[in-house]
């Protein structure tokens, strides 16, 4: 698939890099570009005559697509489709994105979210599509299909089923969370601007051979973290095991921020983010190999969407700094202090900073309580001595005589049941 990228813009001068990376992402090899610099016109969003430079570049490079890197309205894509040459397709920026998601969904909730976030985009574009197909004017443009007065009833009702189902998936992902935090895990989510490396570093953070280990206690965990040079490689979550020093936690990478997103296709991915949202810490990762400019606006960009929900801590990880020299380091990072205070360097390819990086999450991570059980020997004393080892970091345990001393560190809800184990047993000894 051939196709033409083009952007405008009110003031300065127009940067297509993205939407380049975005439309190979998609599939297209892109074979021109155009861009203007003016106020948007209603009709056309680019002035008229631009949208017939455009026509006449679609015929010299034989492109079948044109991707607008703006939002453009109903009337406005069909105006332009209407100017370019027969059956040549003509996406905005979102139904772009939405193509990539599409093509990426290999979950049922991640497709359930790419089909609310059409749905959502659809909306409020179906009276004006209904409008024209009663007009006769190339009913179905945009690949859509023909419209009555009923579809944007439908429209609603689909989404409506659509939140029920990722509502009850949501539920049932926060008794896993719950579950894996009585288990003893903390949980860790990677978050960042897509292609800043979240999936690279989180195959560099996990012990991977000891994910099967656990395999009941999380039974989505994926035996791959893929790693590719493409925007949105991860669309659904990625769940890995890592060991720190003294904790265990549980690593998840998810789809990444993208600039410019709208509130209905952030909002469409709620379910998916709430493992950002609800984790112990998140790991803000952000490619440090960018200019400065870009780093600053894909970190405002990223506190932007984490700002409102999210409950944990942010740790900010400038990756990929093999690619940069000490000189260069030290210019972004007091450029950046700002917004960035006190950030983890490291590479997820080369490893560097990555065991500077443990004992950051480590320290950061919500405080444990410690505990001293003395507890009889019995019966089920073994199987609660394992169970701490499982759940705990123990600092002591020693056999004396007919009894046991456990001294540990723990989350709270991990102490508070160690504490009822050890009373359960204390009572059956002394009945």
């Amino acid at each position: 698939m051939k196709a033409i990228v083009a952007k405008r813009v009110d003031s300065g001068t127009a940067d297509l890099s993205e939407l380049r990376d975005l439309a190979a992402a998609a599939g297209y090899t892109v074979v021109g570009e155009l861009t203007q610099t003016r106020t948007e016109d209603p009709a056309y969003c680019f002035g008229e005559g631009k949208v017939e430079e455009l026509a006449a570049l679609v015929e010299a490079v034989d492109a079948d697509t044109v991707v607008i890197d703006n939002e453009v309205g109903p009337f406005q894509m069909f105006n332009i489709g209407r100017t370019l040459p027969e059956e040549t397709e003509v996406l905005d920026r979102f139904t772009l994105i939405l193509d990539i998601f599409g093509q990426r969904a290999q979950t049922r909730k991640a497709q359930l979210q790419v089909e609310l976030a059409e749905l959502r985009y659809e909306l409020p574009r179906a009276a004006a599509k209904a409008s024209l197909a009663k007009r006769d004017e190339r009913p179905g443009f945009m690949g859509l299909g023909e419209y009555d007065e009923s579809r944007e009833q439908d429209i609603k009702s689909q989404i409506a089923n659509i939140k029920d189902e990722l509502d009850a998936i949501a539920e049932t992902e926060a008794k896993r969370r719950d579950e894996r935090r009585e288990s003893g895990f903390d949980l860790v989510a990677l978050a960042g601007y897509t292609n800043a490396g979240k999936s690279t570093l989180l195959r560099r953070l996990a012990a991977e051979l000891d994910v099967d280990e656990n395999a009941e206690k999380h039974p989505d965990l994926d035996s791959v973290a893929e790693s590719q040079d493409m925007l949105f490689t991860t669309l659904g979550t990625t769940t890995r095991r890592a060991e720190l020093d003294r904790r265990e936690v549980l690593l998840t990478d998810t789809v990444g921020f993208i600039s410019d997103l709208p509130h209905w296709l952030v909002e469409s991915f709620q379910s998916t983010l709430e493992s950002v949202y609800r984790a112990d810490l998140v790991l803000l990762v952000v490619d440090a190999s960018e200019p400065v400019a870009e780093m600053r606006e894909k970190l405002v960009t990223s506190h932007d969407t984490l700002h409102e929900r999210n409950e944990a801590p942010i740790l900010t990880v400038f990756n990929k700094v093999d690619l940069l020299s000490a000189s260069e380091r030290d210019e972004k990072w007091a450029a950046l202090s700002g917004i960035a205070p006190d950030p983890i360097a490291v590479s997820g390819k080369t490893g560097e900073g990555v065991d500077t990086l443990r004992r950051r999450v480590e320290a950061e991570l919500p405080d444990w309580d410690h505990e001293r059980l003395l507890v009889p020997m019995a019966d089920e004393t073994m199987s609660l001595v394992s169970w701490i080892h499982d759940h705990a970091h123990v600092e002591t345990e020693s056999y004396e005589a007919d009894q046991v001393l456990l001294e540990f560190d723990a989350r709270p809800a991990i102490v508070e049941q160690a504490r009822a184990k050890a009373a359960a047993l204390n009572a059956a000894e002394s009945a």
